[in-house]
């Protein structure tokens, strides 16, 4: 399954993160990917991270996920759909999966809340789901969780996901080290591609990467540059060994 990890810029508008997710839809087609994956709430954008974020309108949210399924269903491309939705329950982050026949299969909430969100009144989900396009089984972590709740991305990995995909934000950080070496740890521990997708930033430290099985870097962004990454991984190499032995009786 060839994949496209798109690093995009911060969209200054839900209109222009629309019309980003548009454009890298068409040139994840054209370039024969299966599925694109984008960064944390690319429509309409992060909150709390130094870029103004427009107040959350609904019938936007719903007419952007409209778009992209017809985009989908056109392209015949699956596509990983990060929003910022509200439910039943309250608002969320989220990633919104779309197969290549424009068909909802469900989203992911963001179930661990970055401290520094608790500001913006953001709900956590309370379940996770498998996804499966292709016969490749896959799941999804939403930045926090990826880096510091590692058993976020062990639930796919001892569930048979091959892959799994990392939409988030990392800006100017301190410590950028310690975002590749989670990268690596995150692969290995679980014998599985780990893909992070972050955007195209300014002193930019940590950025899009595809790690294998084994924890090689396959593909890695340039810093502050705004480019689709593709790469064809083959899910058999994914062995989930580690992931397999976890004696789940002994979780706390």
């Amino acid at each position: 399954m060839k994949i496209g990890l798109a690093q995009v810029r911060f969209p200054k508008s839900a209109a222009e993160g629309v019309e980003t997710v548009e454009n890298c839809m068409k040139q994840a087609a054209e370039e024969g990917c299966n599925l694109v994956c984008f960064p944390e709430s690319i429509v309409p954008g992060l909150r709390g991270v130094g870029f103004e974020v427009e107040t959350y309108n609904h019938e936007i949210q719903q007419n952007t996920l409209y778009k992209v399924k017809l985009l989908a269903k056109q392209l015949k491309l699956n596509v990983i759909l990060p929003l910022e939705w509200r439910d039943e329950l309250g608002m969320h982050l989220t990633a919104f999966v779309i197969d290549e026949n424009g068909k909802e299969l469900g989203y992911q909430t963001k179930n661990q809340i970055d401290p520094a969100e608790d500001q913006f009144g953001y709900k956590p989900g309370n379940s996770r789901q498998l996804f499966e396009i292709n016969g490749v089984k896959f799941g999804i972590v939403i930045c926090h969780e990826g880096w510091r709740y590692p058993e976020t991305v062990r639930w796919a990995a001892v569930r048979g996901a091959s892959i799994v995909f990392h939409p988030q934000f990392t800006g100017e950080v301190p410590d950028p080290k310690f975002y590749d070496y989670a990268m690596i740890a995150r692969s290995t521990e679980n014998g599985i591609y780990f893909a992070s997708v972050n955007y195209a930033l300014e002193n930019q430290k940590s950025t899009t990467s595809l790690l294998s099985p084994k924890g090689e870097c396959l593909i890695k962004a340039k810093a502050e540059k705004q480019e689709l990454l593709t790469y064809t991984i083959e899910p058999d190499e994914a062995n989930r060994l580690l992931a397999q032995r976890l004696l789940s009786n002994l979780l706390l």
